[in-house]
């Protein structure tokens, strides 16, 4: 009798990288669409608002994310 089934464990990685792809392509997408460069603003000239809405924007599309490839 095998302990550790590799299948769930395979299918759990296959999905989180797919969701991170899927997470990167998005902001990738906004980066392009809004017309300051929004890392350069959070990092460079410590902008909180750009960084909170950045913030609120990457846990948004995760949770579609991971509710899209959950079911």
């Amino acid at each position: 009798m095998e302990l550790i089934h590799a299948q769930p464990i395979v299918n759990s990685i296959i999905y989180s990288i797919l969701g991170i792809i899927i997470l990167l392509i998005g902001y990738f997408i906004i980066e392009k669409l809004t017309p300051e460069n929004t890392w350069k603003e959070v990092v460079e000239k410590n902008n909180v608002a750009v960084a909170i809405v950045l913030g609120a924007f990457i846990i948004g599309i995760s949770m579609i994310i991971s509710a899209a490839i959950h079911g």
